[in-house]
């Protein structure tokens, strides 16, 4: 079997096991956020933490909510950090250094995952499952939860009630998230990923030096950083070293995880507005740009230029033998179309072109199909966009699922989709101009600027992943880029809420013959015009100075 085809019959095998789940795994979720029951654990947890999971909030209760529960998790991880060295099981590190510590705090938080650091070198077992893996689970729920009172915000009508954080919070982590991920996790120990809490090990001699391991609470961490989206390996090489992924299959069902929720959760979002047509209409539009960016991947490190390429079957350098060039293009971009961020392979050694559709994955957004919550929230707000396009062509004000779309909406649709962008120009711009942050770079040239672009581009779309040539662990960029995650995670949130709360004001629209019927493959086509086009006139001239120059110029 050639890898041309290997690669296509893994992408044909992940479809129908994402298609198998869409359907019962969606309509859960729907209920698990339509119920008005409490399981007796969650009881048990909004005791504990004082909070009423039966009262209603308005969009800037459920945001205060949002931003309490993050700013608590940053100062815990903060402080777990800076108290390793006097915690058991800290395998001998000693404590991050301040401005590392912010960084790391804020990326897990944020649900980028983003690592200055080598995970196996640095964090003990305490930090790593009390503090980082608490983090996967909670940091996926808030995005939900966003996400969930953005589709309440179109389903209810004539009250600026959003539902309850606490409430749509834990239900997240304790009906989705922990039983999806021991799951999962249990799938990765039986075929080999390894789950243990031993100590440091020399496992030989090489070259006048030792080797040396670490084990940990492998598998268990593995599994919600992809089924939550987060990214973040145990160790530095990530998703490519044979502890966290040892198998193709292990590959396979990883990409799974990261993918399930978030295509699913268009699922609930057709039930929970009652047309689950719209659901599939939002669902056409992220599988079109996957399936569109994999197969672009594909042919970029598939194509045989020169004869080292064509001994190699393709682009081998910096992909594991193992997964080869099919998987690991299949790996690349899910994990940059979704919020993961986890790397089965060097993204710096993809040739030019395919590096940069890593990159313009992310600066999509990331809604194809996105985060656990935040690609289904940021797809809705480019249907809300594309929609009053739509309208602007007719001449007509424009609706979506029976809400107009008026001068309040769009402006918050606007801000929203402004935000992510100015943070990444702004700040790669600041980076390339001062001397200090170019010291960082290990490549000159457009390639160089690539390294910083890809940076701010993964920590303001909260996705984590790295270029890897540049040097990040400098009190420049864990300051900046920590500052970069903080700003693009909540920032949106703020315009999502408000937009959701201005939605559950309105009163319904009669369908009218002049209504755009946004479940039809028109929508759906003007829907991923509106995105490439909007995503090509804000990124075009900092990508034609990165990665079009360097693969042109290739």
């Amino acid at each position: 079997m050639g890898p041309v085809l290997a690669g296509v019959l893994q992408l044909l095998a992940l479809t129908g096991a994402l298609a198998l789940a869409h359907i019962p795994l969606g309509t859960y979720m729907a209920k698990v956020y339509s119920s008005d029951k409490h399981w007796r654990v969650e009881k048990w947890i909004y005791k504990g933490i004082g909070a009423d999971p039966d009262t209603q909030m308005r969009w800037p209760a459920y945001l205060r909510g949002v931003l309490a529960f993050s700013a608590v998790g940053v100062v815990f991880l903060y402080l777990l950090q800076r108290l390793q060295g006097i915690l058991p099981g800290s395998l001998g590190f000693s404590s991050i250094e301040p401005a590392q510590a912010f960084n790391t705090a804020v990326s897990f938080v944020t649900n980028t995952n983003w690592q200055s650091y080598y995970g196996e070198q640095a964090m003990g077992h305490v930090v790593q499952t009390a503090g980082l893996a608490v983090q996967n689970f909670v940091s996926a729920a808030v995005g939900i939860a966003v996400a969930v009172a953005l589709v309440r915000g179109f389903a209810r009508s004539r009250t600026g009630e959003l539902g309850n954080f606490w409430a749509d919070m834990v239900r997240g982590v304790v009906r989705i998230l922990l039983p999806g991920a021991f799951v999962a996790a249990i799938v990765l120990v039986a075929c080999g990923v390894i789950q243990n809490f031993s100590g440091i090990h020399e496992v030989g001699q090489f070259m006048g030096g030792s080797q040396q391991w670490n084990g940990g609470a492998v598998a268990s961490q593995e599994a919600i950083k992809e089924f939550g989206t987060n990214g973040g390996g145990y160790f530095n090489a990530n998703s490519a070293h044979p502890f966290e992924n040892p198998t193709p299959f292990t590959n396979l069902f990883e990409i799974f995880l990261m993918l399930v929720i978030p295509f699913s959760l268009t699922r609930t979002f057709g039930v929970m507005v009652g047309s689950v047509k719209q659901g599939y209409a939002i669902l056409a539009t992220m599988a079109t740009i996957w399936v569109g960016f994999v197969a672009l991947m594909m042919w970029t490190e598939f194509a045989h230029h020169g004869p080292a390429l064509q001994a190699a079957g393709g682009a081998m350098e910096g992909k594991e033998v193992r997964f080869g060039v099919g998987a690991s293009s299949i790996f690349a971009v899910s994990t940059t179309l979704t919020s993961t961020g986890a790397v089965d392979s060097f993204h710096s050694s993809f040739t030019g072109l395919g590096g940069g559709i890593t990159m313009l994955g992310m600066q999509l957004g990331e809604i194809a199909p996105g985060g656990t919550g935040s690609g289904l929230y940021g797809m809705l707000i480019m249907a809300v966009i594309a929609v009053f396009i739509a309208g602007l062509m007719v001449g007509r004000t424009p609706e979506y699922l029976g809400k107009k779309i008026g001068t309040r909406e769009i402006k918050f649709a606007a801000c929203y989709i402004l935000v992510t962008p100015a943070l990444v120009l702004i700040f790669t711009a600041a980076a390339m101009a001062l001397p200090t942050p170019a010291h960082s770079m290990t490549n000159s040239g457009a390639h160089g600027f690539s390294e910083i672009l890809y940076a701010y581009t993964s920590g303001a779309n909260n996705n984590g992943s790295a270029f890897a040539g540049l040097n990040a662990d400098t009190q420049w960029f864990n300051t900046t880029i920590g500052l970069v995650m903080i700003l693009g995670r909540f920032l949106p949130m703020v315009f999502v809420l408000a937009l959701a709360g201005s939605l559950a004001e309105q009163k319904p629209v009669p369908v009218t013959a002049g209504t755009l019927r946004t479940e039809k493959p028109l929508f759906t086509g003007l829907l991923v015009g509106a995105i490439l086009v909007i995503t090509g006139l804000t990124y075009f001239p900092a990508l034609a100075l990165g990665p079009l120059a360097e693969g042109l110029a290739s």
